[in-house]
């Protein structure tokens, strides 16, 4: 079972993120509600809710206020912020709470869904981390920094050379406005960002590790993105890692474990669910049907 809160002042919006969730996810989530960044916090506190979909713009208490609070208590939380196109005064102070992903509103069930397997994925781990001898607690010290979150520590991660060093960064800060990008346009940075992605898809990678590659803010960096591939990063890269899978499958002596390994999946199994929700199959009815 996998607590989610969803925090926006709307509440059409998150009525429409619950019903996705139980669509998707059914019983494994339970879901609790908050409408204000103050509600937020004393429902993380008294639920212990280890996912966070956090509006940044509420008004009174914001979404990154509250986050902040909630990290200080609850430091493995996995926070996404939902995000519009007029929130960028909030970047620089969103940054440093290793938020999993932006969601740019409106957000469609193909981009938050890729983001909550990886979210659970996260959650998950703690948990593995906290019932293992070694224990402890602490976003530093935990699996959840360690091996996923907010792209700080991760086995395989940049170190934020390589594509810096091209063109597309710039060093753009997260209050410059996207569509102000120099004369050469998109691009070039769609071009540099593909690049990234294809030659890393492989590795534990984020999307933190991306924007720092590209020397961008990740507010930014999430916004650019989106109106680059017109979908988040954590959903391009799911697409991109089914798409190879795919590929090492037509190879009807293929080992699950080993092509889950090969397109970035330490987990075969999570592998495995990731599959069968884009394709319909698992892995081994995918390999196991091409014509030989």
């Amino acid at each position: 079972m996998y607590r989610v809160l969803i925090a926006d002042d709307e509440e059409i919006e998150r009525l429409s993120f619950s019903r996705k969730l139980k669509k998707y996810f059914g019983e494994s989530c339970e879901v609790f509600h908050a409408e204000n960044g103050m509600q937020a916090i004393l429902a993380v506190d008294k639920n212990d809710t280890p996912i966070v979909i956090m509006d940044i713009g509420m008004p009174g208490m914001n979404g990154v206020e509250a986050a902040e609070w909630i990290r200080k208590s609850h430091p493995d939380c996995v926070i996404i912020f939902l995000t519009a196109y007029d929130d960028f005064s909030y970047a620089k102070r969103a940054v440093s709470l290793h938020a999993l992903e932006y969601l740019l509103k409106p957000c469609d069930d193909e981009e938050l869904i890729p983001v909550m397997e990886e979210a659970m994925r996260q959650v998950d781990l703690c948990r593995k981390k906290a019932e293992s001898p070694a224990g402890g607690t602490g976003f530093a010290g935990s699996s959840f920094a360690a091996a996923g979150g907010g792209g700080r520590g991760r086995e395989g991660g940049t170190d934020g050379e390589g594509i810096r060093s091209t063109e597309a960064g710039n060093g753009r800060d997260a209050e410059d406005d996207p569509g102000q990008e120099p004369e050469n346009g998109y691009s070039r940075v769609a071009a540099a960002i593909r690049a990234y992605v294809r030659e890393n898809y492989n590795r534990d990678i984020s999307m933190q590790d991306a924007a720092r590659a590209m020397n961008y803010s990740e507010v930014y960096f999430c916004r650019l993105f989106k109106q680059c591939f017109d979908q988040n990063f954590t959903a391009y890269l799911t697409h991109l890692r089914v798409k190879e899978a795919k590929k090492l499958l037509e190879d009807p002596r293929a080992n699950i474990k080993d092509v889950s390994r090969s397109v970035g999946y330490s987990d075969s199994k999570y592998f495995s669910k990731i599959f069968k929700r884009i394709t319909g199959q698992l892995p081994s009815e995918y390999r196991d049907g091409l014509p030989s």
